[in-house]
């Protein structure tokens, strides 16, 4: 009897995600995996996340690499707890590497945990990490046909994100097709334009990944028709002032009514 190695470690993986799933369901964290080729600038947009969210989200980062913990020493100057994932060779992270690392996020307050998964747009598609989204980034220093060249990572992920953006001065990137790329595979999904080196764009993706923590932190009850109602916590409510839009928003209307 022929036996497929990939489809049997991958349902293992499955298995391992779903109790993390449920942990993090638990708890009410959530849980954000970025994926990307390499070079791409996820460590550098790390870093700027880590900036903005100071004193607005308690964070917790995991960092998969192949080799060295230099991302994970980069990031760990920020304040939040941050631990390395040397994979040794293998071109992802796995479930069960995660699951290993449950101690780290063991905070009780945690609100958000990011993991920077190991350089690849393909080997990380397939791996559940038990996260609430896949983010995948998109860096101008690539083809505008990524996204049709490694069309599963981009159809699965919730947002993606243009890196680099400071550099489109300088390159031969078109941002309108690589736009129309990514809604081919992915219709509807959010587009954030970026640059971690200006913070261009910064605001936007900060709001994007506190309305995830936001959602996860309401408590649901049931009511009488059988539909769910969310029930804003207080922190969310905090979260939700602490938005860039909200922010904005606050201030346009002083400004109406002086």
């Amino acid at each position: 009897m022929k036996v497929d190695v990939h489809e049997s470690v991958l349902r293992v993986n499955e298995t391992i995600a779903a109790r993390l799933r449920e942990a993090w369901e638990r708890r009410q964290i959530t849980v954000v995996n970025l994926i990307s080729a390499p070079g791409s600038g996820k460590t550098a947009l790390l870093e700027r996340t880590l900036e903005g969210l100071r004193g607005m989200l308690s964070v917790a980062v995991l960092v998969g690499d192949i080799q060295t913990d230099n991302d994970a020493r980069r990031l760990a100057r920020f304040g939040f707890p941050v631990r390395q994932i040397v994979t040794t060779g293998e071109c992802h992270l796995e479930a069960h590497m995660v699951e290993k690392h449950l101690h780290f996020v063991d905070e009780p307050d945690l609100d958000l945990l990011l993991i920077e998964n190991v350089g690849n747009l393909v080997c990380p598609t397939d791996y559940d990490l038990g996260e609430d989204a896949k983010v995948v980034l998109l860096s101008t220093t690539e083809g505008e046909d990524k996204p049709l060249k490694y069309p599963a990572i981009f159809h699965r992920a919730k947002v993606a994100l243009l890196t680099k953006t400071d550099l489109l001065q300088y390159l031969d990137f078109d941002v309108a097709e690589a736009r129309r790329n990514l809604g081919e595979i992915h219709p509807g999904m959010p587009i954030l334009e970026v640059s971690a080196r200006t913070g261009d764009g910064l605001d936007r993706w900060l709001e994007w990944l506190m309305v995830q923590v936001g959602r996860k932190k309401r408590a649901e009850r049931r009511t009488d028709g059988g539909e769910s109602d969310a029930l804003p916590t207080a922190k969310v409510e905090a979260i939700v002032a602490c938005t860039p839009a909200t922010k904005k928003a606050k201030k346009a209307k002083k400004v109406e009514q002086q």
